[in-house]
């Protein structure tokens, strides 16, 4: 599907929505789902989807939630980040129930990347504010998606200095995490660890030895030097060893 299609596509759907023929709107996007359509051609379908009405629109993402399609989670995920701006407590409740829903890493990374993370982005103080509970959640995947947010934050950061202050308050962020022994969620932080390396090592490779000394998970460790320099990583690694 080319961007036109998907433009064309989304704003039939759009429209379908936003006038109550919910049916007929579920009839036109199940042929879609079940088809591999690209991710990109996916979100713009899901953005124009989210800029209408949110009541209407939230009753629509229920219904396809509810097949749990691949294809699904990255239409929800798109309509969703539409609407943070307007809706930001709302939309951040609702990721975390779709998440949850999910059950499963790639509709963590789908939203995380999609959802948390640009709310990062975006609103840093009040986002990272309402994610403190998803370090704790009872779902692995809601916590995988945290990692998830904060290597969408540190990707679009590219390493700006101006930005140096945040990406340290996100490190202390992740620090309840840094003992996250389930596989998935660990996997999540070391991946928003590992961003933060590539972009601000310095930063990293201070706060790091001041880890080691709790349990963790050596995954989540390699994940986080992988992009660190030599001397940096040998340095935290001397560190581990002592």
């Amino acid at each position: 599907m080319k961007a036109a299609e998907a433009r064309e596509f989304g704003t039939r759907l759009a429209s379908l929505v936003e006038t109550g023929k919910m049916n007929e709107a579920c009839n036109l996007l199940a042929p879609l789902l079940s088809e591999r359509i690209p991710f990109p051609a996916l979100g713009r379908i899901g953005e124009i989807l989210g800029k209408k009405p949110r009541k209407a629109v939230n009753a629509f993402l229920d219904e396809i939630a509810a097949g749990k399609s691949m294809g699904g989670w990255v239409l929800i995920g798109s309509a969703l980040g539409q609407q943070l701006a307007d809706d930001l407590v709302g939309t951040l409740a609702r990721c975390r129930r779709y998440v949850a829903q999910a059950g499963v890493w790639y509709a963590a990374d789908i939203f995380g990347e999609r959802v948390p993370g640009p709310a990062l982005v975006s609103d840093f103080e009040r986002a990272l504010d309402l994610l403190g509970p998803w370090r704790g959640d009872r779902n692995r995947w809601v916590r995988r998606a945290v990692g998830v947010a904060v290597h969408f934050w540190a990707k679009r950061s590219r390493g700006a200095d101006e930005l140096r202050p945040r990406a340290k308050d996100l490190l202390g962020f992740l620090e309840p995490m840094f003992s996250e022994w389930e596989i998935d969620p660990a996997k999540g932080v070391g991946w928003g660890l590992k961003t933060i390396g590539k972009y601000y090592p310095d930063l990293l490779a201070a706060w790091l030895p001041s880890q080691l000394g709790r349990r963790h998970r050596a995954l989540m460790l390699r994940k986080a030097l992988r992009y660190l320099p030599p001397d940096m990583r040998q340095a935290v690694e001397e560190r581990r060893e002592a």
